[in-house]
C-alpha cells in the first residue's frame, strides 16, 4: 500500500491515503453535479478533504450554504458513486462541515471557465 499526505495546490482537494484510490475516488466525486449550479461538487470547491485510513474513506465537505435544499441529494449521490469505486470492505464515511465557510473563491480555475467566469 502507497501512502501519501497531499501538499500539492494544484489538487482540487487535499487527499491523504492510499494513492491506488485517488483517481477513482476523486473521478467518483467529480461525477456527483451540484443541480444548483450544473458544475460537479469537485469543481464547486464543496469537497474540503479526503482521507483514506484503516479501510475507510472520509469526506469533509460543504454545501455553498447552510440553508442548501438539495444537500440530501448530493450527499446521497456522492455516497452511490464512491460505492461504486471503493472497496467493498471499506466503509464510507460523509461529514458535513461549515467551517470554513465556501465562498466563490473555492470554485476550481476549470469551474470559473465552465461558469464563464
Amino acid at each position: 500500500m502507497s501512502l501519501i499526505i497531499d501538499t500539492d495546490d494544484t489538487q482540487p482537494f487535499p487527499y491523504l491515503g492510499e494513492e491506488a484510490l485517488r483517481l477513482p475516488i476523486t473521478a467518483a466525486l467529480r461525477k456527483v453535479v451540484d443541480p444548483e449550479v450544473a458544475l460537479s461538487i469537485v469543481d464547486v470547491g464543496l469537497i474540503y478533504q479526503v482521507a483514506v485510513a484503516e479501510r475507510r474513506v472520509h469526506v469533509l465537505m460543504t454545501m455553498t450554504s447552510a440553508a442548501c435544499p438539495v444537500a440530501d441529494e448530493i450527499m446521497d449521490d456522492v455516497e452511490r458513486q464512491l460505492d461504486v469505486v471503493v472497496p467493498a470492505d471499506y466503509r464510507i464515511e460523509l461529514e458535513l462541515c461549515w467551517e470554513p465557510p465556501w465562498t466563490p473563491e473555492r470554485i476550481t480555475p476549470q469551474g470559473q471557465r465552465l461558469m464563464g467566469w
